[in-house]
């Protein structure tokens, strides 16, 4: 059921509104113009009673006629006055003064009108209510074409920034309207947006193709120089170059979805203990039962190497890694991950603040794609340090 809040709601509870504000205008309208019609009739009904009454001289006593009318009498004339002090006994009063100073008045009796003009109000009344009963429903319905269409761009648009690029629209555009006009849009963002992102992904392939070649040249070069501490400066600032130029294939790789997990049961406690002693770096590491799961044991290294090692480069120590059947946690001790970086993800060459300490933020974006690959999760989270949760998907587990 759609939620009471949709346009189709409120386009409908506007049209009710908008045709209870027209029945109101119709009927206040109608209910006056009878009303003074019924005046009218009542008028001429009483100026010939009081024809008749004048003409056989029926002096009506001057303590009959109402206080109103006696007061119009001495003006000249024939005056009416409607007595409807008493709402279901309304009365016509005519009267007129005579030249000898008596005064002749009659009273007509305007019950039955009355009566039939609160009839007329009864009749709007239901006929309003019944042609509200009508225009809701159909104006529900008719809302539906617009805010199906809505949906399906708010769909669309949902698509894409979950990744896919592919995700159209489409549908004609000849009716010309404010959708239409949106749907163009989106569209031609979604073909912009893909045509950058492709134009990216080529681009850093291309250039860490290009880098691999020399800097594997760099690197051997490097490695034929004499021994010092000129030497293993220069060597250590090559690797760093290799493992770039090696993270942007990576990168590249998993932009273009090429990367394909060979999934096997393994024992993911031993797995992720080897990762960790194969950084050299200190964890510990907790297994809790004998997990295992369905997965791709390098690509889950790979995984678990990115996160215990971003863990000491921007967290402090001591590095806890825990294991159980359905995630690995890798946790630091450190001021816990920037609000940017737990509000978009990890995204490529951004580290947060500088307190996070040096990098090109490409560990968590290779960890976060090898995730996917293999059919998990990376959860990030702040909990007395940065917390970073590997959920096995539940085709992985067993």
């Amino acid at each position: 059921m759609m939620h009471w809040r949709s346009l189709r709601w409120k386009i409908a509870l506007l049209t009710a509104a908008a045709s209870c504000a027209v029945t109101v205008v119709v009927g206040v309208l109608v209910h006056q113009s009878t009303f003074r019609w019924l005046v009218t009739a009542g008028e001429n009904d009483a100026f010939q009673a009081l024809g008749e009454a004048v003409a056989e001289n029926d002096v009506t006593p001057k303590e009959e006629v109402p206080g109103p009318l006696r007061a119009l009498l001495p003006l000249g004339g024939t005056h009416y006055w409607y007595d409807d002090r008493k709402p279901d006994q309304p009365w016509m009063w005519a009267g007129r003064l005579m030249p000898n100073g008596d005064m002749i008045a009659v009273q007509m009796d305007m019950g039955a009108r009355e009566l039939s003009l609160k009839a007329l109000d009864r009749h709007i009344v239901m006929v309003a209510l019944a042609t509200l009963a009508v225009i809701v429903p159909v104006s529900a319905l008719a809302a539906e074409l617009p805010t199906r269409r809505l949906r399906r761009v708010a769909q669309t648009a949902r698509r894409i920034a979950d990744g896919d690029l592919d995700a159209r629209i489409g549908g004609s555009t000849r009716s010309g309207d404010e959708i239409a006009e949106i749907s163009a849009a989106v569209d031609s963002m979604a073909g912009s947006l893909q045509h950058m992102l492709l134009s990216e992904q080529r681009f850093t392939a291309d250039v860490a193709h290009e880098l691999r070649t020399p800097v594997m040249g760099l690197m051997t070069s490097a490695e034929l120089l004499p021994e010092g501490e000129s030497t293993d400066l220069v060597l250590d600032r090559v690797r760093v170059l290799r493992t770039l130029v090696e993270h942007l294939l990576e990168i590249s790789r998993l932009d273009a979805g090429a990367e394909r997990a060979d999934l096997l049961l393994v024992p993911v406690g031993e797995v992720v203990a080897e990762s960790v002693r194969r950084t050299g770096l200190q964890a510990s590491v907790t297994v809790t039962g004998t997990p295992t799961v369905r997965t791709d044991p390098r690509r889950l290294d790979r995984i678990i190497a990115n996160l215990v090692i971003n863990a000491h480069r921007h967290g402090r120590a001591p590095v806890e890694v825990a294991v159980d059947q359905e995630r690995v946690v890798v946790r630091d001790h450190g001021s816990g991950f920037p609000a940017s970086l737990l509000e978009h993800g990890p995204q490529r060459f951004r580290t947060g603040d500088a307190a996070r300490g040096r990098g090109h933020g490409l560990g968590l974006a290779i960890a976060a794609g090898q995730a996917q690959v293999i059919g998990a999760s990376l959860e990030l989270a702040n909990s007395g340090g940065a917390v970073a949760v590997v959920r096995f998907g539940t085709a992985g587990r067993t």
